[in-house]
Formats: structure tokens, sequence, C-alpha cells
């Protein structure tokens, strides 16, 4: 009885006031980012606190700053400030350059899409933005396609899915930081479990694009680059991987890459300064947007909206496998509606843990559901930023890349699949929560 008094389907009205806002704005005027997204979440959070009359307005708002300060959130917030940085400090020293340079001088020309999708992944990767990797290299792949046979729909689209790969991959990508941090995980070990499953994905794309090109080759202009240049993003990638503290790893990068802009020119001192302060500054809008979104799901769930909606989605799941398939499509389902996969994990990342804990799924396997569906829509919707820039690059529609899209339907399907054979297999520690444990690679025997 008492927990029927706890599901409340009214609670959930600031979400649906955030959702008519940001999406009926987007249909009225075309441009599904014209509504600023801060403002629309914060008159949902006003909706929120005003809700609940049994509540006095003080204690709701006490219970909006405990969930807006919750530690999570505000980790959360800092390593997005110093991945902004560190990024802002290695594109500012050369380092998209140089690196986007080395791999146009060993692109063999004949693997000219395949060699611009492998460029994107590591780019991407590196980075930890999709729309950064696209601005960067939409430019080239439109070059590539004015000088072959190749669409511009499907340079672009290779471009697109090497970008979704780094966006989903990346350390220092926000919509990784915002699934690690909301399921409780660690970055190297999210990684490790969400690479297995898009690997394939990964290879099968490159084969695809290998076949769809064949024969088409040209002239590609050499410019120098240096290797020194291209450290930070090495060194940076190796020490997140090695298990290095996230909150290392990135003071790390930024100054070894302002420590090497210093020495080869590219910045004075105030200059390089002043970059760290602009990649800050470029996170502060989705930092923010964690804050307000936290301290609302926060009263929200103190209304009772969260329980009626675990309820909902849980009542008709059998198995882990179920719950699964509930994270997928609840953080799809929220993506399609919001446009913005960093967003859409931030909003459902609460509801995902409550899941995952309940049917005993490990955090590194719902963070990498979360990541990687969330990833798999925003790199197939025509209204969400990664195809609307590069289709505004090439002068083209988006709707047109879609059906060269395969790198993140790809992705989606072996994500699916990973969920229907449970893959990659985890160890009995592992699904007990053990710390320092290691994903069991090893494939059953028969017997």
């Amino acid at each position: 009885m008492t927990a029927d008094k706890k599901r409340n389907p009214w609670a959930l009205i600031p979400f649906a006031v955030f959702l008519i806002l940001f999406i009926g704005s987007g249909i009225i005027t075309g441009d599904f980012y014209k509504f600023p997204v801060l403002v629309a979440i914060v008159i949902a959070g006003a909706v929120a606190l005003a809700m609940n009359r049994k509540a006095t307005f003080n204690d709701k708002v006490e219970i909006f700053t405990k969930g807006a300060g919750n530690s999570n959130i505000i980790l959360m917030v800092v390593i997005f400030l110093l991945a902004g940085a560190f990024s802002e400090v290695a594109k500012g020293m050369g380092a998209v350059d140089s690196t986007v340079n080395l791999a146009l001088s060993i692109i063999p020309q004949n693997l000219l899409m395949v060699g611009v999708f492998i460029i994107a992944c590591f780019i991407s990767l590196s980075m930890g933005t999709s729309v950064g990797t696209i601005v960067a290299l939409a430019p080239i792949g439109v070059g590539i396609s004015e000088q072959t046979d190749i669409t511009l729909a499907l340079s672009m689209a290779a471009v697109i899915g090497g970008a979704m790969f780094g966006d989903n991959l990346s350390i220092i990508s926000d919509t990784t930081i915002a699934a690690v941090r909301t399921q409780g995980t660690k970055m190297k070990d999210k990684f490790k479990v969400n690479f297995l499953i898009v690997l394939p994905a990964a290879i099968i794309t490159c084969a695809i694009l290998g076949i769809l090109t064949m024969g088409e080759q040209a002239n590609i202009s050499q410019h120098s680059f240096s290797w020194l240049e291209i450290l930070p993003y090495i060194g940076v990638l190796i020490t997140a991987l090695a298990g290095v503290n996230v909150f290392l790893v990135l003071s790390f990068g930024i100054v070894f890459a302002g420590t090497i802009g210093l020495v080869d020119g590219s910045y004075h001192f105030m200059e390089f300064i002043q970059k760290i302060n602009v990649g800050m500054a470029g996170m502060y809008e989705i930092s923010f947007l964690a804050i307000l979104i936290a301290g609302m799901v926060a009263v929200i769930k103190h209304n009772g909206g969260i329980d009626y909606l675990l309820f909902k989605l849980t009542r008709n799941i059998k198995s882990k496998k179920g719950a699964e398939f509930s994270i997928a499509a609840l953080v799809g389902l929220t993506d399609l509606s919001t446009a913005n996969n960093t967003i859409s994990i931030i909003i459902t990342g609460p509801l995902a843990k409550d899941i995952a804990e309940k049917y005993k799924i490990d955090p590194r396997k719902s963070a990498s559901l979360l990541d990687l569906f969330s990833c798999c829509i925003q790199g197939l919707i025509p209204y969400g930023a990664q195809l609307l820039v590069a289709a505004g690059v090439a002068g083209i529609s988006p709707v047109s890349i879609l059906p060269y899209s395969y790198y993140p339907l790809l992705i989606g399907v072996f994500g699916l699949l990973a969920i229907l054979t449970d893959f990659p297999r985890l160890s009995p520690l592992e699904v007990s929560g053990e710390k320092n444990l290691k994903i069991d690679m090893a494939i059953k025997n028969s017997d």
C-alpha cells in the first residue's frame, strides 16, 4: 500500500513540460536547437517545485539543491570542465591538424572512405566530441567527393560514423562521462565492455565502405604534421586505459599539451591560460544542465514520479535481458525526443541505475548500453546536431545521409546482439560487484 502511494504519474509532468517546450519549439520553428535547453529545463524545474502541496516550498527547494549537489553530479561537472579545457588546449597547439594530416598521409588512395572513417574514429576518440570531429573532417570529405564519383552523402556518413565511434568511447566525451558517473562505474572498465560490443560494427563498416568505393581514387594534398603535437592525445588515451584517475589523466593532458604549445611557440603563457578558460566555458551549458536536471529529478522522485515510471517500465520484465532491453529503449526514446545524447543519458541515467540494481546488471554493461544506444539514435536522427552540421558543410539534406549511415545502425544491431547473447561474458566476481575484476573473454567450451 505504501508503495502504491509513492507511485504518482502526475509527478512526471515536469518531464512532459520539458519535452513539449523542446520538441514543440523544434517542430514550430523547424530548428530543434532554437529554444535554449537551459531555459526549458529551468521552466520544467519550476513546475516540479510548484507541485506537491503537502510539502512546503522550502522543503522542495532543499530536495532540489541536495539532488543538484549530489557528489556524482558535481564530479561529472568537474570532469566536463577538465575535458573541455584539454580538448581546447590540444586543439589550439595543433593536435587536431597534425593528427588529420598524419592520417591523410598514410591513407591508401584506393581506400579513401575507409581512411576517412578511421581518421574520424581516432580524432573523435582523442577530442571527445563528435561535432568537433565533423567540423574538422567534413570539408575533407567534400573535397574527396568533388574529385571522385563518391556521393557527398556517403562521404558525410563516413565522417559521422567515425565521429560517433569516439563520442561513444572517448574517455573525455560528455556522453561517456555521464554514462559512467550515473552508473557508478570506472571509465576504463566501461570502455573495455563498450569497445568489445562496437568493434565488429566498426570492422563491418570499413568493409562496406571499402566495397562501395572500390576503385575510386583522388589526389589528396599532403600537409605537414608533427608527432610531438599528437602525443597529448596518445598520452591521455594510454593513461586512461591504464586506470589512472580521470582527474589526473585530464590534468596531465592539459599540462602536457600546454607545455608542448609553449615550447613550439603555439602559445604564450597567457594564451595557454585563456585556452583553458575557453575550453571550460564551452562546457558551461552541459554542466549547468546536468545540475538542473539532477535537482528536478530529485523533486520528481520525492513526489513519486520515478517510482511510478520504474514500476511501469519493469512490471512486465521477466529477466535480466528484458531489463537491459528496457534501458536501451528508454535512452533511445529519450534521445529521439531531445536530439541530444548527453541530455538523454543524464535524464535516464538514474532510472537505468535503479533498473540495473534491481535486475543485477553489471554497471559497466548498463553504462555501455546507455552510451551505445543514445549514440546509435543520435547518429540516425536528421534533426540531430551531427547530421545537421555535416549536411550544412556539404550543402545537402541531412535525410540524404541516412541511407549510408552504416555505423550508427550497426552499433544498435550489435548492442541488441550483446543483450541477447549476454556479451561480453562477465565473471561471477564482477556480477557480485567486487573491485579490480577482469572481463572473462574465454569462450565457453561446448561441453
